[in-house]
């Protein structure tokens, strides 16, 4: 008996001793984020931080690469077999999570899902028509006209197993800002690079790396461990004390001394993100009331009270990059002409409110999130100070995004913020389309205010079918002019981007979109 309790202990010993070498020797990112995830499912909110968090498990058609160019992923190669109608031939051979297999039937099921009249996602793709299955590795997509976007749309459409969504009664697509939940929220099952292990809304995500995927690895991690932390200090804490290995949004104010931190490296660039002030358009303020904002004059004095060089100075540290326009440099429909920041001037701002018949102001709802962007409840203080000073009555609404994202999204709102950095297509007509286009079907899904310019529809309904790429981004520069004219929204700034990573890791590119792709990582 002795002997068999030796021999027992003795092979439990060994089990433990090999685990606790293998979780030694597992290549582990710990990836402190200024806030979670809304949810599991990417179509249940068109939230860039969740469908990049995502795309480590759920993959689309095809990708960007390494250097922001699109290549194959679930689909191997495309072709037009008519002006409106896209042919896909999709790799063979790939798997889900739970192991079944991927065909045409499932990216079918995906593009139903993600294209439904619930879908907070259908924006993402505004020109589809419909899918049809030709056989179980080749579907074809039609379009409502020709359309030069649509695999930069498809980047982030991601696919799922038709079997695991009629098996877990997911067909239809959720709404978080509506409170709308359901089996997808709560689990996954898709073909990407790494898979679920366990959740924990607020506290941890975990990923652990998928040893079938159908792709060659380039990173060697074999786990992600994703802890929201909204505390800008408790990140800077972690990271010094080696708690977190990465912070993908590091405090600006904080930088210099991240910097001398012996085991840390600082990544920054500039963000293809523009932050951005939206207005009530509705007939009435949210608290009642006729609504001061239809009034063009009162926006161009709202405009003109905030001074964004003190706000870059002060609050952003210097490390903004304040925008005229509503779209950042390297967008394809930019305009230097147009990227003129409005000089702050709240004199003229108090004159112009006298004009629209407001000498003493109003007051209106004034509603930001306190992590979605960079020190967005500092900036938005001062804004509402700035407002305060030419007469105007802000009520400062501050509170989590899970918070804040109804009241945005359900017209609870009379100015709210809001961050476009024109993904997934990398193109002015994706905010032409989601944002600033009147609400209509798959346009407008992101138009909060309810507003409607229908010259400016005009010309997005054009650029989506013009071929010519010169005379497209004309079209999508002559909208970004009326969206400016008009203050339909009131640009703030390209926010900067910076990253602090542990130097352990040999290898981790950050990319200008502010997305962190763990799949190219090495420790």
């Amino acid at each position: 008996m002795e002997m068999l309790k030796t021999l027992r202990h003795g092979v439990i010993g060994g089990v433990t001793a090999t685990l606790l070498a293998t979780a030694a020797h597992a290549e582990t990112v710990r990836w402190g984020a200024p806030r979670d995830i809304v949810s599991l499912d990417p179509y249940s909110y068109g939230d860039s931080y969740t469908i990049n968090f995502l795309n480590h498990v759920y993959e689309g058609l095809v990708r960007y690469n390494r250097d922001l160019e699109i290549e194959p992923a679930l689909a191997t190669s495309w072709e037009l077999v008519s002006p409106t109608t896209w042919r896909f031939t999709l790799r063979e051979g790939v798997k889900f999570h739970d192991g079944a297999d991927f065909t045409a039937e499932d990216v079918l099921a995906s593009l139903l899902r993600v294209s439904d009249e619930a879908s907070p996602l259908k924006g993402n793709l505004p020109a589809y028509k419909s899918a049809t299955v030709v056989d179980d590795y080749t579907i074809d997509v039609e379009l409502n006209g020709a359309y030069p976007l649509l695999l930069n749309d498809l980047t982030n459409i991601h696919i799922f197993d038709k079997g695991w969504l009629v098996a877990n009664n997911a067909e239809k697509p959720t709404d978080v800002s509506a409170g709308v939940e359901g089996y997808a929220t709560f689990n996954t099952n898709g073909t990407g690079p790494f898979m679920l292990e366990s959740r924990t809304p607020e506290a941890q995500t975990i990923l652990t790396v998928n040893e079938a995927w159908w792709d060659e690895p380039s990173h060697n991690l074999t786990r992600i461990e994703f802890q929201p932390i909204s505390s800008a200090a408790t990140r800077v804490a972690a990271l010094l004390s080696g708690e977190v290995d990465f912070v993908d949004s590091a405090p600006v104010q904080d930088l210099p001394r991240l910097e001398q931190a012996d085991n840390l490296e600082i990544l920054e660039r500039a963000d293809l993100r523009t932050v951005m002030l939206g207005f009530n358009r509705r007939d009435e303020l949210v608290a009642g009331g006729t609504n001061p904002m239809n009034d063009l004059k009162v926006r161009q004095a709202m405009q003109m009270a905030v001074d964004m060089e003190l706000i870059r100075d002060k609050v952003m540290r210097g490390k903004s990059r304040n925008a005229g326009t509503l779209v950042a440099p390297s967008i394809p429909g930019y305009s230097a002409e147009l990227d003129q920041p409005v000089a702050y001037d709240p004199e003229k701002a108090k004159a112009l409110l006298v004009e629209a018949g407001y000498p003493d102001g109003f007051e209106f709802d004034f509603v930001c999130t306190n992590e979605s962007y960079v020190n967005e409840e500092q900036f938005c203080q001062a804004i509402a100070s700035m407002w305060s000073r030419v007469g105007l009555s802000p009520k400062l609404d501050i509170g989590p995004t899970a918070k804040q994202t109804p009241k945005r999204a359900n017209g609870k709102a009379d100015v709210y913020t809001l961050g476009w950095a024109t993904l997934p297509m990398l193109d002015t007509y994706s905010i032409l389309v989601q944002v600033l286009h009147s609400k209509d079907g798959n346009s407008g899904v992101f138009n909060w205010g309810d507003w409607s310019y229908p010259e400016l529809d005009k010309l997005t309904q054009s650029a989506a079918v013009e071929l010519d790429r010169d005379t497209r981004l004309q079209m999508e520069t002559d909208a970004l002019k009326i969206a400016r004219d008009e203050v339909i929204m009131m640009p703030l700034h390209q926010q900067p981007m910076a990253w602090a990573v542990s130097k352990e890791f040999s290898d981790f590119p950050q990319f200008p979109d502010n997305k962190p792709r763990m799949w190219y990582v090495t420790k």
